[in-house]
């Protein structure tokens, strides 16, 4: 029997004849087979798993340090309320740190990264630091409306609130790496769950310092910070490496004292995510099967095609 007309699933009854013509692929052509006849041919263009990414283990427990960097920085940012709010640390200290820490890392950014592709970049100084005097300036007058504002609602709702917040912020931050070339702010809205924690949190305080220094830091920490670490991930990944250490042990360091049960969740939690999760997406990789042949439906690029016709129009 010839191999290109030989049928798997012939219907009752239907008789192989040697001088019928091949078997295609076309539903508008008359042939003379039955509508249940299935050809040899007819998976020859079936592709199994063709986007499948083979991942590497290390490699990938490099890279979840982005996710682990965020969840530290909202763990430390969590402690530094506390702090404030049982008196350990002064507002004072506070601002003064997070303005030298931006202060550092803007310096970093702009002389190390940036001047390789902007040498001329007096004008944007000038610009930055009024925009940065002209936000601190707005947020120190806004502070005691900041203070009074969820003044009538419980503790207990601020608290779920804020967790909530966090969670989102944590869920829908955007973890890629993005080229030194460009600077992308973080995801809107997780950076607005953090900063609306932030301000639930600062209204617990009875000072207006106090609220200005949180969210000033919360600014500086959950707006610029993440962007910093996006450079310096892309800079050198030994850097990235310290950079996830040092996060972890700022966090242990600073709940220690507060509460070793907290501590020692967010360990293990750090370990499930760094070495186990990496391990069970490989894992569970056998198991998948997708499949793609030409009976996959047109993908359109929209996009593209709206811009093809706007050039056209305008030529």
């Amino acid at each position: 029997m010839d191999a290109r007309v030989a049928h798997q699933f012939p219907s009752p009854g239907y008789q192989y004849n040697p001088t019928n013509p091949p078997w295609r692929k076309l539903l508008w052509v008359k042939q003379n087979y039955p509508d249940n006849y299935v050809d040899s041919t007819f998976l020859d263009e079936l592709q199994k798993n063709v986007n499948v990414r083979t991942y590497d283990y290390w490699k990938m427990v490099y890279e979840s340090g982005v996710i682990t960097q965020h969840i530290s920085s909202v763990v430390i940012f969590i402690a530094v309320f506390i702090y404030l709010q049982m008196g350990a640390l002064v507002a004072n200290h506070l601002i003064w740190t997070g303005s030298f820490m931006t202060g550092v890392g803007y310096v970093i950014w702009d002389l190390v990264m940036i001047q390789q592709t902007a040498p001329h970049r007096g004008f944007e100084r000038k610009r930055v630091a009024k925009s940065a005097v002209f936000f601190f300036a707005t947020l120190l007058g806004l502070s005691p409306i900041l203070k009074t504002l969820t003044s009538q609602t419980s503790d207990d709702t601020i608290w779920a609130l804020t967790v909530c917040c966090f969670l989102a912020n944590v869920l829908f931050h955007d973890y890629g790496s993005q080229s030194r070339a460009r600077v992308k702010i973080p995801g809107s809205l997780s950076t607005n769950a953090a900063i609306f924690a932030s301000v639930l949190l600062a209204s617990r305080f009875d000072t207006n310092l106090d609220v200005f220094s949180l969210l000033s830091f919360a600014v500086e920490w959950f707006a610029l910070f993440p962007i910093f670490r996006r450079y310096l991930q892309d800079m050198n990944p030994k850097v990235q490496i310290m950079l996830t250490i040092l996060m972890l042990l700022t966090s242990v360091a600073m709940f220690i004292r507060i509460s070793k049960a907290v501590v020692f969740l967010y360990i293990l939690s750090f370990c499930f995510i760094t070495f186990i999760c990496p391990w069970w997406l490989i894992f569970i990789q056998k198991y998948k099967n997708e499949i793609h042949g030409p009976w996959d439906e047109a993908r359109p690029r929209l996009q593209r095609s709206r811009k093809n016709v706007y050039r056209k129009r305008s030529s």
